[in-house]
């Protein structure tokens, strides 16, 4: 699978604090160049929130980007999307057999022995994480650092997804150090969260990922 280098995840926990649309927000990172678009929903998955994803999944598909699934293997099923596990989610093997193999499977390591492991899975792609502190997680796990993506790029043959606290200032060095795309959460949102702003961010990281 070829990633873009730059893998934005829409966050609905984190725009909703910031009273931002989901779909809106999503609208404008498409317009803004995104490529490929992670919907993260961590909580209950009510109407509202599959009504949510099923819109930005069609704007995904007009704007020809791929639109993938935090988690539900279910939901992804049902938007015809992609799917992101992590390590306590469904395991891959079965998460593949439901999706087949039309659709990209991207699986979360935290540590060089999860990734190896993950290595060996049915997946296009493993994220590494986090890379620096991040606070869209409440429990997340300990800091994995730049020199350890430089030391785990050798020991994974699939692309490799950075995550975790990236931001403008220190994205370039993790991409340097050999990831092939880093996902961005909270590095998306500028100060006012509009969608003038948002596709404007959004306009920032394309242009800066270009320069790596």
């Amino acid at each position: 699978m070829k990633l873009p280098r730059l893998y934005p995840i829409v966050d609905t926990g984190i725009l909703q604090a910031r009273g931002m649309n989901v779909a809106a927000a999503a609208a404008a990172f498409l317009d803004g160049g995104a490529s490929i678009l992670q919907f993260r929903h961590k909580g209950h998955w009510s109407r509202a929130v599959f009504d949510d994803a099923k819109q930005i999944a069609r704007l995904c598909a007009e704007a020809g980007a791929q639109f993938i699934v935090n988690d539900r293997a279910d939901f992804a099923l049902l938007l015809d999307a992609g799917l992101h596990i992590g390590q306590d989610d469904l395991p891959p093997r079965d998460a593949r057999k439901l999706l087949g193999s039309s659709h990209p499977l991207g699986y979360s390591s935290h540590n060089p022995g999860q990734l190896c492991a993950a290595g060996g899975e049915p997946v296009d792609y493993v994220a590494l994480g986090p890379i620096f502190a991040t606070a869209s997680k409440r429990n997340p796990d300990p800091v994995v650092g730049v020199e350890e993506v430089r030391r785990c790029r050798s020991l994974l043959e699939k692309p490799l997804v950075a995550i975790g606290g990236i931001t403008l200032e220190n994205a370039v060095d993790v991409l340097r150090a050999g990831a092939d795309s880093i996902a961005v959460i909270g590095g998306l949102l500028a100060e006012s969260t509009t969608a003038q702003t948002l596709r404007q961010r959004m306009e920032q990281w394309q242009q800066l990922v270009k320069t790596a």
